[in-house]
């Protein structure tokens, strides 16, 4: 399995690692049969995102995923991190290996949860804003072998 060098980059020195414990949007996805969990943490002052954080358990591409999302929406308004999609992540890595590609959608998806968390603690219903937070297309049961979770 052949990895981009922004994939090992962002494995290697990953981004914005961490908590932030004055966060007012936290959001965690992913499937512990699978193996990747995500939690991203995010800062929004006025609508821009001024400080974001995460922890991943999982493979290397979650943990690259997790850093270029990051990289991505900081300094961002939240209308532009609502744009934030899988796709752009992967492109931004320069591509991820067809097995790893749930892990961009897993990075898009703590990134929209973390959204939804903030709406959430304002009082406002987030799924008109951020949509449905998707668990990955997938389940399984205990000791299954998943060929998309690698």
């Amino acid at each position: 399995m052949m990895y981009s060098e922004k994939v090992l980059d962002h494995f290697t020195n990953p981004r914005n690692v961490g908590e932030l414990p004055d966060a007012n949007g936290v959001g965690e996805v992913g499937n512990a049969k699978c193996g990747d969990i995500m939690r991203m943490y995010l800062k929004i002052e006025g609508d821009v995102i001024t400080d974001v954080k995460f922890k991943t358990f999982g493979c290397g591409a979650a943990i690259a995923t997790s850093s270029m999302a990051t990289e991505m929406v900081k300094g961002r308004t939240i209308q532009e991190a609502l744009q934030l999609s899988n796709k752009a992540v992967m492109e931004a890595l320069d591509g991820l290996p067809p097995v790893k590609v749930h892990c961009s959608v897993l990075a898009e998806q703590a990134v929209r949860a973390a959204l939804a968390d903030y709406y959430r603690r304002q009082g406002i219903d987030p799924e008109p804003i951020v949509g449905k937070i998707q668990e990955p297309d997938h389940d399984h049961g205990e000791g299954d072998s998943c060929p998309s979770c690698g």
